[in-house]
């Protein structure tokens, strides 16, 4: 992509590490996942940098090696107890805060759009609303971190309504890249996921992002639950009272 300028590169690189950052203080500075992001992000450099990706008659195509393994890894979080449970002890504040990258990633998925390297449909002059979600997520964070306005149930509508716009664009994105599968956009095709360091976009920011979403989903859920288990339990520790209340009186009464 010679004719995209390397400032949109250089910006998307400091996204990229923005979003690291974010995932690595939701996981309370867990060496661990800063070393395997660290490690899977170098990885596809160097992929993306051979032009490894850039054949795309491919089948399957080649960039499912980018796309896959973070989607695996993502189930196992879901599919076994302690990743379950790893979810589960993810800050929920940085886990909102990490949206916020998002709003640039619309700016870069711009940019590049005018120089011919994703369709217009990836950005929000098309049908890309992904933008709703960086410009929410800092309001989002304030009102339900340091002030009384933003319920749990609002922060999981939220979340909802988000994951639905990142599938939106997924499913756009993955159907505009050249391969034997493309669906979309073939006048201009999404190429520049094909090269560093937007490869990163696909193995990294979106999976983080969705992880994210998942974790804050799980955790919300599981409040509503305990929540409304504690209302229950109150009703009827109430009614148990009344019961007792109304025994004692009758046998007052009775007396």
């Amino acid at each position: 992509m010679e004719n995209v300028p390397a400032t949109l590169g250089l910006a998307f690189g400091l996204i990229a590490a923005a979003t690291v950052w974010l995932f690595y203080r939701a996981a309370h500075y867990s060496r661990r996942t800063l070393m395997v992001l660290l490690a899977w992000l170098l990885l596809q450099a160097g992929v993306g940098l051979s032009g490894f990706y850039t054949s795309t008659a491919a089948i399957p195509p080649r960039l499912v090696l980018a796309v896959v393994p973070p989607l695996l890894l993502t189930t196992g979080l879901l599919g076994t107890t302690a990743g379950r449970a790893y979810l589960d002890r993810l800050h929920l504040g940085y886990l909102t805060l990490l949206h916020t990258v998002r709003l640039p990633v619309e700016l870069v998925l711009l940019g590049l759009f005018h120089y011919g390297a994703v369709p217009r449909l990836m950005t929000f002059e098309g049908y890309n609303w992904d933008i709703f979600s960086g410009l929410s997520a800092p309001v989002v964070y304030l009102l339900a971190f340091y002030g009384k306005p933003f319920s749990s149930k609002a922060l999981l509508r939220w979340n909802g309504l988000c994951l639905v716009l990142l599938i939106n664009i997924v499913v756009r994105a993955v159907l505009s890249v050249p391969s034997p599968v493309q669906q979309l956009a073939f006048e201009q095709p999404n190429v520049a996921v094909l090269y560093f360091p937007f490869v990163w976009l696909p193995a990294c920011v979106v999976p983080l992002v969705l992880v994210a979403h998942l974790a804050a989903i799980r955790q919300l859920m599981k409040k509503s639950s305990v929540d409304a288990t504690g209302w229950v339990q109150a009703v009827r520790g109430a009614r148990t009272c009344s019961g007792s209340s109304s025994s004692s009186s009758l046998r007052t009464e009775g007396m």
